[in-house]
């Protein structure tokens, strides 16, 4: 069976990837792109895009009536990635969502629509299957070790902070973990936000650096030992896969799934 594929934000990092992705799988069909500057497009003859010699449309609407798709795949921003992923969904086209910073409110909404309309949905927070294992390790760790900070580092064109890996992260060690204060109880911030930001007790830095990809070290600290649980992606390839692998199992659900994680062994 082959996959018709509509993705949306076709000319960021991550949109540059995933549409080479599905032009060489033999089991996709990229058969549109949704870019909001598609006059910018047109100057610049953007090359990924005229290569492929396939629709460009800056109206979602628009391209979800036109064309005849099976997944939808957003790697746009926030608020862009709300809008198209309810219209796909309401257009019963199955969506894989890579865009990170959205609200919970906006997950719930987008559950309820995926739920209504009978229609698979996976929002993936990091596609990298090995910061999603980063992910579980951690979950599993604070088992033992209550005392942990995250620390998650990527390049300073990213929105969001912190990343919607380490608020993942930080969800899932929230379930094995009772909230706890750490540090001196007297601590006090000379500098304010030197500490990062905190939910039940554990920190969360985010650094944001030209060079940087996507990495993230979970720290967790104990008598006399610490554990750090680390990951790396040093090239935006490392998303490929995860995302090959959601666009597969998204055709196999009726509802929405938060997290690779949730479908690795399924």
């Amino acid at each position: 069976m082959t996959v018709k594929v509509v993705i949306a934000g076709p000319r960021g990092r991550m949109g540059t990837e995933a549409v080479q992705m599905v032009a060489n799988e033999s089991n996709f069909d990229l058969v549109a792109c949704i870019d909001r500057k598609i006059e910018d497009a047109k100057i610049r003859n953007y090359p990924a895009l005229s290569d492929l010699k396939v629709p460009v449309f800056e109206d979602p609407e628009e391209c979800f009536h036109t064309v005849e798709a099976d997944v939808f795949i957003d790697l746009t921003v926030p608020d862009a990635c709300f809008v198209h992923a309810t219209m796909a969904l309401q257009n019963k086209i199955r969506t894989v969502i890579g865009t990170s910073g959205l609200t919970n409110n906006q997950i719930e909404e987008l559950t309820i629509t995926a739920k209504n309309n009978q229609t698979g949905c996976i929002i993936a927070p990091n596609f990298a299957i090995g910061a999603v294992l980063m992910m579980l390790f951690a979950k599993m760790a604070a088992n033992y070790f209550p005392d942990v900070e995250i620390i998650e580092k990527h390049h300073d064109q990213k929105l969001d902070a912190p990343s919607g890996t380490a608020v993942k992260t930080l969800e899932l060690i929230k379930e094995n973990r009772q909230p706890k204060t750490q540090g001196h109880p007297n601590e006090e911030e000379t500098m304010q936000g030197a500490r990062g930001a905190t939910d039940e007790g554990i920190h969360i830095h985010s650094v944001r650096l030209p060079g940087l990809v996507a990495h993230q070290e979970v720290i967790f600290g104990g008598s006399g030992q610490t554990l750090s649980i680390k990951h790396d992606s040093i090239d935006r390839k490392s998303f490929m896969s995860g995302i090959k692998f959601a666009v597969e199992k998204v055709m196999e659900i009726d509802d929405l799934v938060y997290g690779l994680e949730n479908i690795l062994d399924n």
